[in-house]
């Protein structure tokens, strides 16, 4: 992947149109994006319509967080 700022926003729209939501863990394992929340705020900035829901999650230690979980609207 490319790892510059477009190419994460990049990857992360593909993701959206495969998936139905991403959270920052997701984005973390699966796309090494280590700061997803600056990457969805681009997107917003570029007209994209992201909605923020948030979860409690565990991660592989078991440790729970306060996760974001993005779901894009598509613009129909």
């Amino acid at each position: 992947m490319n790892n510059s700022r477009e190419g994460q926003c990049l990857a992360i729209l593909k993701y959206f149109n495969e998936h139905d939501s991403l959270t920052t863990l997701q984005a973390r394992d699966e796309l090494g994006i280590m700061s997803p929340a600056s990457r969805v705020l681009e997107l917003r900035e570029q007209g994209h319509r992201i909605i923020t829901h948030w979860t409690t999650s565990e991660d592989r230690t078991g440790t729970k967080h306060r996760e974001a979980k993005y779901v894009l609207f598509n613009q129909s």
